[in-house]
């Protein structure tokens, strides 16, 4: 595989990762009790974009992995799929 083809497979795995680690951990206004005025309830009430952005890397990482050592051993055959798909 490619270079440019591995980038783009983690660019997308990352960001889905992204969007399924967004919600853990999160405690809202609501549940700490400290409403700001002008927000919602379910507003995060303390986000930590840090520990969040290491997670998904690391999480993405090891989906990526998974997925090129499927392509690598031939667990999964792509050219296959892109020629049954023409």
């Amino acid at each position: 595989m490619k270079i440019v083809f591995l980038i783009a497979v983690y660019f997308i795995v990352w960001w889905v990762v992204l969007f399924a680690v967004l919600p853990f951990g999160v405690r809202t206004q609501a549940e700490a009790g400290a409403v700001v005025p002008g927000t919602p309830e379910s507003a995060p009430a303390n986000f930590r974009l840090a520990r969040v952005l290491l997670i998904t890397t690391v999480v993405a990482g090891v989906v990526f992995a998974g997925l090129w050592a499927a392509v690598h051993w031939q667990l999964v055959d792509l050219y296959e799929w892109a020629r049954k798909a023409t």
